[in-house]
């Protein structure tokens, strides 16, 4: 496959820029003087952005009904998909999820042909095919295999849990370890897991952008430590300067019941935390790490990662927005 390399004239289009990675990527991306373009389906809330947004063009529409996504792509070189919806702010509001993002990046694709698009870098999660994948991830996995049959050049990156204010993983973890001294949890929380903080994951986007030898190819992406989420928890504590947490496994808390819990103990609605604790019965750590042969970073350790999200002050929660949805 063709290398298109990045100029500094080609221009960059963010898709879900107004979520938990997509503030922090255009952020950055503004820093380093890239020209960005964002396609959200409410101005309003770039206004919120003001801040870090800078001067980008602003183009509304929808890409799960294709509405605007012509003229968001037209003269664009790369795009970022960061778009993933996970449900509704209850159980039984926007369950068809998987659905609608297929139906997304169907359209998402069509309009990047048409626009000659030279290439798409999509976050994906991680998860090994064959092993009963939960819905949430199996969904991530199809979205960047039909991002793959377009004439861009697809490069995914697969990530766990990513340590950052403001998203819903990090958020429901904070809150329910600030909350409760004593938690009873599902079996699910001695599942291996490799968390990455937003940082590195926002380094390893843009690295990818600049090296245009990543094209084609996909990448794990994880942190320094393998742990399971009763570790991240104790070592949310430690780092906090919290007293050990008790915590008490039960093989019969369901995720069903679990993110009624959730929901009740932390600002996560049920819609979104019963997809992300489905998701913990699945082991989500790097297979390869052949990532750093094209962009090296110095990896942030989890306490660091914890530390500097809470540095951040409030969570400015938006779960519904973690995936740009």
């Amino acid at each position: 496959m063709a290398r298109s390399s990045l100029t500094p004239s080609d221009q960059i289009l963010v898709l879900g820029a107004t979520g938990f990675v997509g503030r922090s990527l255009v952020a950055e991306l503004v820093k380093r003087h890239v020209k960005v373009r964002v396609l959200v389906r409410d101005r309003a809330k770039v206004y919120s952005l003001s801040q870090i947004l800078g001067d980008v063009e602003v183009v509304e529409g929808d890409v799960l009904t294709g509405k605007g996504l012509s003229e968001a792509l037209r003269g664009i070189h790369t795009a970022f998909y960061l778009i993933h919806s996970m449900g509704g702010k209850s159980l039984f509001a926007n369950t068809e999820f998987a659905s609608q993002d297929r139906a997304a990046a169907a359209h998402f694709v069509k309009a990047a042909d048409s626009a000659d698009l030279k290439r798409v870098i999509y976050l994906g999660g991680l998860g090994e095919e064959g092993i009963e994948l939960s819905e949430h991830l199996s969904s991530r996995v199809e979205v960047g295999k039909i991002l793959a049959t377009g004439k861009a050049g697809a490069t995914i990156l697969r990530a766990a849990v990513i340590i950052g204010a403001g998203g819903a993983s990090f958020e429901m973890l904070r809150h329910l370890v600030e909350r409760l001294p004593v938690m009873v949890c599902p079996r699910w929380v001695e599942t291996r897991i490799q968390p990455i903080a937003l940082w590195d994951v926002i380094s390893y986007l843009v690295g990818c952008l600049f090296n245009a030898d990543t094209t084609g190819q996909t990448f794990d992406i994880g942190g320094t430590e393998i742990l399971t989420y009763r570790e991240m928890m104790q070592q949310y504590a430690s780092a906090r300067g919290l007293a050990r947490r008790l915590i008490l496994v039960v093989p019969f808390l369901t995720p069903l019941l679990s993110a009624y819990w959730v929901d009740l103990m932390t600002p996560i609605p049920s819609g979104i935390a019963h997809p992300l604790i489905e998701g913990m019965k699945n082991e989500v750590i790097c297979r390869e790490n052949r990532i750093d042969e094209y962009v090296a970073i110095q990896k942030t350790s989890f306490r660091e990662a914890v530390m500097l999200a809470v540095s951040k002050g409030k969570s400015g929660l938006e779960a519904q927005e973690e995936h740009g949805r």
